[in-house]
């Protein structure tokens, strides 16, 4: 029996839960898209979508044409 895909809210927390136990480290970059899909089994829309998320929650910052941080602590 395939693994039912998680929800994108559940994906959005399991990548928070990533960055707070230190596996994404602050100045860290998240893998790709495409590789997020893969981790997660879900479309890159989904992933897309959660990065968008994370973005205004300021959980990750999206610099065009290098990829997406966790931010460095102040």
């Amino acid at each position: 029996m395939p693994a039912i895909p998680m929800s994108s809210t559940q994906i959005a927390q399991d990548i928070t839960a990533r960055i707070q136990s230190g596996e994404y480290p602050p100045g860290s970059q998240l893998p790709t898209i495409a590789a997020l899909a893969d981790l997660y089994n879900v479309s890159d829309g989904t992933i897309s979508r959660v990065m968008i998320v994370l973005r205004t929650q300021g959980t990750v910052i999206g610099v065009p044409g290098r990829g997406t941080f966790v931010p460095e602590k102040d």
